[in-house]
C-alpha cells in the first residue's frame, strides 16, 4: 500500500528531524559522477547493491526505485545541478511510519576525484525516526559500497 509524503524542497535536507550524512572519495570527476547520479537512472541498480530496479519517469523529473526487502519509492528530483548536487524527495513509499524523505548526493572536487556526501533526511512517527537511526551503519556500508562499485564502473 502506497502513502502519500509530505512535499519537501532541498532545504529539508538540513532540517529534517533526523538527517545521516555520509561522505566517500572518489577518483572518479564530478561531472562523471553527476552523469552516472542524473542521466543514468537505471544504471543505479547495477551500482548500488540495494537497489534492485530503477527508472526514470516523467521526462527524468522523477523517478521509480525498488529495493531489496520489497522498498518501493516514487520520487521527484528536486536539484541537478551539474557536478555539484543531485537530490531528490519521495512522494510515494510503502516505508510503514515514513512522513517525508529526501536524500541529496553533494559532489565536490577533490583532487582529480570527486568527495561524494550523501545526506538521507527523514520525518516520521517516532518509530519510524529511530529504526532509522537505528540502520545508519547498515546505511553507511551500502552507500560506501555503491560508491565503490560506481567508482570502478566509471574508471572503465
Amino acid at each position: 500500500m502506497a502513502r502519500r509524503l509530505r512535499p519537501v524542497g532541498l532545504d529539508f535536507v538540513e532540517t529534517a528531524p533526523v538527517r545521516l550524512v555520509f561522505a566517500q572519495e572518489m577518483s572518479a570527476p564530478p561531472e562523471r559522477v553527476f552523469h552516472a547520479l542524473n542521466d543514468d537512472v537505471p544504471g543505479w541498480a547495477e551500482w548500488f547493491d540495494a537497489v534492485t530496479h530503477a527508472e526514470s519517469v516523467d521526462d527524468g523529473a522523477g523517478r521509480d526505485i525498488r529495493l531489496k526487502g520489497g522498498g518501493r519509492f516514487r520520487e521527484t528530483v528536486i536539484a541537478a545541478k551539474e557536478a555539484e548536487v543531485y537530490a531528490y524527495r519521495v512522494d510515494l513509499t510503502n516505508a510503514p511510519g515514513a512522513h517525508a524523505i529526501a536524500e541529496e548526493w553533494r559532489l565536490v572536487p577533490s583532487g582529480g576525484g570527486t568527495r561524494v556526501q550523501w545526506t538521507f533526511a527523514v520525518d516520521g512517527t517516532a518509530p519510524f525516526r529511530l529504526a532509522v537511526r537505528a540502520a545508519r551503519a547498515g546505511l553507511g556500508r551500502a552507500f560506501r559500497g555503491a560508491v565503490v562499485e560506481l567508482d570502478r564502473r566509471l574508471s572503465r
